[in-house]
């Protein structure tokens, strides 16, 4: 009993001397987004985040403080490298989404980001469904990864908080382009 103790004692002393740390909420200046853009692999997973992290996904951009825009999400596959009988032994796999954001009291979106997870796998014919689920978990953790990077992203924006929205700012007889 008493040497459970000392491993548990040691194991918790090296968890926090390495500087481990639990994840954590992120620190995002806005507390209300808006989405648009195609529905992707990772949309629902997105919102997930973006909820548990205390940001309301809202209906409206009128009722936003960001707007994020989707622009595109892709999954590619590129040969590695050959055997020397020219079959395949390695794949390269990428995982590619483009976004861009604007502030509601701004026309103007802001530059698109691209966030790009690759992977390396090695293949072989007679490991088929092997390696086929082995992809997918890749895909799934370049997923992952995208997600995480864009919220870190999200984290350095600012949006003008009580600044009059550049819809509101258009007299009645302007229309939009």
């Amino acid at each position: 009993m008493r040497a459970t103790r000392l491993i548990l004692l040691a194991i918790l002393l090296a968890l926090t001397a390495c500087g481990f740390k639990m994840r954590g909420v992120a620190d995002l200046k806005f507390n209300t987004l808006y989405i648009q853009g195609p529905s992707i692999s990772i949309s629902k997973q997105l919102r997930r985040t973006f909820t548990s992290n205390g940001v309301k996904i809202v209906n409206s951009a009128d009722q936003a403080e960001l707007l994020l825009e989707i622009m595109s999400e892709s999954q590619e596959q590129r040969i590695l490298s050959l055997s020397g009988k020219g079959l395949v032994r390695e794949y390269e796999l990428f995982y590619t989404i483009n976004f861009r954001t604007r502030d509601p009291s701004s026309d103007t979106w802001n530059d698109v980001q691209t966030v790009q997870g690759r992977r390396d796998i090695t293949y072989n014919d007679s490991q088929l469904l092997a390696k086929q689920l082995e992809q997918e978990r890749l895909y799934d953790s370049m997923k992952e990864d995208a997600v995480r990077e864009l919220v870190r992203r999200l984290m350095v924006l600012k949006p003008a908080k009580n600044k009059p929205r550049a819809a509101d700012l258009r007299a009645p007889g302007d229309t939009e382009e």
